[in-house]
């Protein structure tokens, strides 16, 4: 596996997604080969650096060139938005997304959906607070500074931001919303004392360390979101060739078989889930209003 850095090309908020979509890739960019029997390119971001742990992009990569046949390369990127911009851009063949990622790139008409996870009935996110935290419900975080993971994330920032909405809480206004860039940034926040909660998906505070690293009695979940339609997708660049395409559709509910959840770590999230092979965008229609919640339409970014 060859793994090469892409930076985040500029992007500082969801907004920059809408820019780009009214830009053509710049002619001397690297592109995806396109061949049907070159590697398969695949945007991801950090997931782990704990040295002691098998890394899921590792396991990620080794599953998917055993069921395709054919080698994959990964460009490691900071966040969501830049694993949209690496696929619209032609750089990458294809990303793993979340929801609303998926709903806004999807939205600007310049991406494709490979493939979605469907939701189950579950909660998506979370907020955690420490044990000793005088805070007991989500209506207990106005006045709180609250740590959200990236203004992409479906269950960092848009599904929790819409549960403190229901408590009767509004950014900027009741409590104060801070991104640390990443889940574990938030952990990290939280645990050094810069934030009084972080918000993240409930699945990863069931996976305990390292990818969360808080145990038993110092920490307690406070609130639940609601579930999501659509856990998830793959996005795909629309020059991706029907043999690829084709391939990635076949190979891709295997590598996420439910046996695999262990070892894909993160991406374990979508193991196991019922999968729609090429959804049309109207299947993302329900995260609008949510996302209109988080101050994003949805419509804004065609």
């Amino acid at each position: 596996m060859r793994r090469y850095p892409l930076p985040a090309m500029g992007m500082l908020g969801i907004t920059a997604l809408a820019l780009a979509a009214c830009q053509s890739p710049s002619a001397d960019a690297a592109t995806a080969t396109g061949a049907p029997d070159s590697p398969i390119t695949i945007a991801t971001l950090p997931v782990s650096d704990d040295p002691t742990q098998v890394n899921p992009v590792e396991a990620l990569v080794d599953l998917l060139e055993a069921e395709t046949g054919r080698e994959v390369e990964v460009t490691d990127v900071p966040d969501y938005l830049s694993v949209v911009e690496a696929i619209r851009a032609d750089h990458v063949d294809i990303g793993i997304m979340s929801g609303f990622p998926s709903a806004l790139a999807v939205n600007t008409g310049e991406v494709d959906a490979l493939l979605a996870w469907e939701g189950s009935d579950d909660p998506v996110s979370t907020c955690v607070v420490l044990e000793d935290s005088p805070i007991q419900t989500v209506a207990d975080l106005e006045g709180a500074t609250v740590a959200f993971a990236d203004q992409a994330s479906s269950s960092g920032y848009f599904m929790p931001v819409y549960m403190l909405h229901e408590a009767g809480l509004e950014q900027g206004s009741d409590y104060e919303a801070v991104f640390s860039g990443g889940h574990e940034g938030s952990f990290a926040a939280l645990q050094q004392g810069q934030v009084d909660a972080a918000c993240t998906a409930v699945v990863l505070t069931e996976m305990g360390a390292p990818v969360f690293p808080f145990a038993d009695g110092e920490w307690r979940a406070v609130g639940e979101s609601p579930a999501m339609e659509i856990m998830g997708t793959v996005l795909a660049r629309q020059s991706l060739d029907d043999e690829t395409r084709a391939l990635l559709q076949e190979a891709l509910p295997r590598v996420f078989s439910a046996e695999n959840a262990e070892a894909l770590g993160a991406y374990g999230t979508f193991a196991g889930l019922d999968v729609t092979i090429a959804p049309e965008p109207g299947a993302f229609a329900s995260f609008a209003e949510i996302a209109a919640v988080a101050g994003v339409e949805l419509e804004d970014l065609e």
